[in-house]
């Protein structure tokens, strides 16, 4: 029996994930008060509401570090109003570096610290520790025994920093208005679907809609639903599946198994990360649009992609837009000549693979793309006919991208150098073709689902989209109860405890 306890307290070591059956419990409730307060026609009792419901729900997911989301809120709040208010241009220069610094400041203290002093003690020969200054100050005035020297990564933060790093940017260069309501701009920020593993939000795209009148038709409704199964079904029944079983396996000791096996483990992360992040954010954005709300798309079938271009085009769409318009614009773009274009490039990429995480593994995921996109720039402008491949050419082209990206997806998943090597050459000297039905016969339910997968994620669009229409078509009560079914089928298929999306950890 759930306890009144359990709902409403922070458990670290369970926290509260949309694939869990107390966020189900929790968003029904939810969603029936949200429902109330719309026949009432109040849009600020509806918006305080959902506030405070996403406070609650980031709390669930982090415990008292919600309160580091309220301290980024508040201070992006009050310096985007500076920044509309002044007309100096060097105020508001001030002001934007004040909002740049104190989010990449928590960005750097959470993310990046241990990191850091890694490579000043290597470098220097020191033995610097990393000191945990709120800890510190807590236990100093408060009397509490939180540990100094641990730091934990509150979850969404490089997702909620980037949010409101932006509105702060397009206040600056006079995009969009500065909020007046710390209450539309907290909401905005705290969004619960979203909040802690993207899309990543523009401000311009969605304060708007806080004040619209709540719409949901049949169709609206019909979709929201329909994403939120295919998301249930890609991160329960596909990639937690596979990752348990196999991929997980192989990759913390992949020379205990083929190279078969180790190529096989390849192709199922490269799965399994789809499934798992275009999962959650299908049912983000099914979540946001029961509520009214609309998201931004951020994935559109990525290895569908014929140049590495195209791929991040279709995949994490928020981020890579983000990293365009915020950091290889600011930097100048492609106004400055071919050499700073492909360095404006490289930068992006680099960056945005640290940004992923506090590792050299991440930094060399991205500096593979960045190198894949220079070349691919110089490719096409050599030969243009390349821009628009078809026939033999358009199948190598798309082959030859998907497996560059699962190579760049080895050392991204991979927990040191060490496992990126021995997979290497376990796949290159220790392949053992002779196994591979042995292989297949002790796997096979792994394979079916990574085939199921790769077939549904091939098939084409306007397939998906019919099959779309047909579920729109269905009374709703169908569609509910299809959902309630699709939920059963999920918890069912859990071989272990609830596995956390994989975005949760940057």
């Amino acid at each position: 029996m759930l306890k009144i306890k359990e709902i409403f307290s922070y458990n670290s070591g369970s926290p509260l994930l949309f694939n869990h059956y107390h966020f189900l419990l929790l968003f029904t409730i939810a969603f029936g008060i949200f429902t109330l307060l719309n026949f009432s026609k109040k849009k600020l009792a509806r918006n305080a509401f959902l506030f405070v419901f996403s406070l609650f729900f980031y709390y669930k997911t982090s415990g008292l570090y919600f309160f580091i989301l309220l301290f980024s809120t508040a201070i992006d709040f009050y310096l985007g109003l500076a920044i509309a208010k002044t007309s100096k241009r060097s105020w508001k220069k001030v002001f934007l570096s004040l909002s740049l610094l104190s989010n990449f400041g928590l960005l750097v203290f959470f993310k990046y610290a241990y990191y850091i002093v890694d490579i000043i003690n290597y470098w220097f020969g020191l033995n610097w520790h990393v000191i945990n200054f709120m800890h510190l100050f807590s236990n100093e005035i408060f009397a509490s025994n939180f540990a100094i020297n641990s730091i934990f990564l509150p979850v969404g933060i490089s997702f909620y920093t980037f949010q409101t790093l932006s509105y702060s940017i397009d206040v600056y260069r006079g995009n969009i208005p500065a909020s007046k309501s710390l209450l539309d701009f907290g909401f905005f920020v705290s969004f619960f679907p979203q909040l802690v593993a993207g899309p990543i939000v523009r401000a311009k795209d969605f304060l708007p809609q806080i004040q619209q009148e709540y719409q949901l038709s049949r169709t609206q409704f019909g979709k929201a639903i329909y994403l939120i199964i295919i998301g249930l079904i890609k991160k329960v029944v596909i990639s937690d599946y596979i990752s348990v079983n196999f991929v997980d396996r192989v990759f913390e000791a992949p020379e205990l198994y083929s190279g078969f096996s180790n190529l096989m483990a390849v192709y199922g992360y490269a799965l399994q990360i789809y499934a798992d992040f275009s999962g959650y954010s299908d049912i983000a954005i099914g979540l946001a649009a029961l509520l009214g709300f609309s998201l931004p798309i951020n994935f559109n079938s990525p290895y569908k992609a014929l140049s590495i271009t195209d791929f991040w085009r279709r995949w994490h769409i928020s981020l890579s837009s983000w990293l365009r318009d915020y950091l290889y614009i600011s930097l100048g773009g492609n106004r400055k000549g071919n050499f700073r274009t492909y360095l404006h490039l490289m930068i992006t990429m680099l960056l945005g693979g640290l940004w992923h995480g506090a590792a050299t593994k991440f930094i060399w995921w991205g500096g593979f793309h960045g190198l894949a996109l220079i070349i691919h720039k110089l490719y096409t402008q050599k030969f243009k006919w390349s821009q628009n491949p078809k026939g033999f050419y358009k199948l190598y082209a798309h082959v030859l991208t998907f497996h560059f990206v699962c190579f760049c997806w080895v050392y991204f998943r991979s927990a040191n150098m060490d496992i990126v090597k021995a997979m290497g050459n376990q796949i290159i000297y220790q392949f053992e073709g002779f196994q591979i039905f042995e292989i297949f016969r002790a796997y096979w339910k792994v394979f079916a689902l990574m085939i199921f997968g790769f077939i549904t994620h091939f098939i084409p669009t306007t397939w998906k989209q019919k099959a779309q229409i047909t579920f729109n078509s269905w009374p709703n009560l169908a569609k509910v109860m299809f959902l309630f079914l699709v939920v059963i089928l999920c918890f069912q298929s859990v071989s272990s405890e609830n596995q956390p999306f994989i975005y949760f950890q940057f």
